[in-house]
């Protein structure tokens, strides 16, 4: 079945684990950047193709919930192959979803095998150190899916757009110069290769939401008293800078989108699509490490069965 040039399967419970992630994998392509060189953001619109009203909801819900399945079977395996890590960085407007993205996408995972982390403003702690050193201790281990909800990137976006902030960062001053950020860029180009060249894959995911959307999800916050302590009148100051945070998150995507640590720039008016945009992005991640169960030598096959012989043999 196609809907508005979209393939919607009609039983998705159908699919197998392969055929979702070959499907997850195609679905993920749509949003890729690669190399940023000519990264445009007017080209990725904040509205999916395929839309998903009220009617499409139960069908948004199992394809999601597929999706979380495929995604904890590749977690497992790679929790117990114990060499590979993933690191996940998510950056977007308010309320463009983020939260929502990490807790309805990780819902299906091991504890065990995925941290989260919220990067605040900095500590005093952490600006007597460099930029990257709060995010580096939060890298993932081997085995394990770290998911960072904000990070290194406000360095080239926040501090970008209140440049008052990079003054306020103890650097020296004579390294306060107009080349900072295109340096910046360098730096975490250059990090990232060095995280994928010790086993740690870096994907990024830009929620892609229009400032209309924004606004009703702000009235939304305001009206709902459960949702009262989302809001903050910060958020309505950095609302009135939309166009100088556009102009800087196309230029962060053109200049640290790479083929080994790509950005997703997913569309996010539609919080139901976006989570299943998220969820394939990461399962494609996951799949290109070729992935396997650890094997185990003859020998301790023998012994695993000694040791279930003796087992049946026992005695009650």
């Amino acid at each position: 079945m196609l809907k508005n040039g979209e393939e919607v399967p009609n039983d998705i419970k159908s699919l197998s684990k392969k055929d979702l992630i070959k499907r997850a994998k195609k679905f993920a392509k749509k949003y890729y950047v690669g190399n940023g060189e000519k990264f445009k953001l007017k080209n990725f619109s904040t509205v999916p193709k395929m839309e998903l009203g009220p009617e499409d909801k139960p069908m948004a819900k199992e394809a999601l919930a597929q999706g979380v399945e495929a995604l904890a079977a590749l977690q497992d395996i790679l929790y117990a192959q114990d060499r590979w890590s993933l690191l996940v960085i998510f950056q977007a407007m308010d309320a463009a979803g983020k939260d929502g993205a990490v807790k309805h996408v990780m819902s299906g995972i091991n504890p065990q095998g995925c941290q989260v982390t919220s990067f605040k403003v900095p500590s005093a702690e952490e600006l007597d150190h460099d930029y990257l050193w709060r995010c580096q201790k939060r890298v993932p281990e081997r085995g394990r899916i770290g998911i960072f909800n904000r990070s290194y990137y406000e360095e080239v976006l926040i501090v970008r757009v209140h440049e008052a902030i990079l003054q306020n960062q103890k650097l020296p001053k004579k390294l306060i110069t107009k080349k900072i950020w295109k340096e910046r860029f360098e730096d975490i180009r250059n990090y990232e290769q060095y995280l994928h060249r010790n086993g740690t894959v870096v994907i990024k995911i830009f929620l892609h939401v229009s400032k209309e959307e924004q606004k009703l999800r702000f009235i939304d916050r305001i009206d709902d008293s459960s949702k009262n302590w989302k809001f903050s009148t910060g958020d309505i100051k950095e609302r009135g800078h939309w166009d100088e945070y556009q102009d800087a998150y196309e230029d962060m995507i053109k200049n640290t989108s790479t083929k080994d640590s790509p950005w997703y720039v997913i569309p996010a008016d539609n919080k139901a699509y976006a989570r299943i945009g998220v969820a394939s992005a990461i399962i494609s991640a996951l799949d290109q490490m070729d992935l396997e169960y650890p094997q185990v030598s003859p020998e301790k096959v023998a012994e695993l069965q000694e040791v279930k012989k003796a087992l049946l043999e026992e005695k009650e």
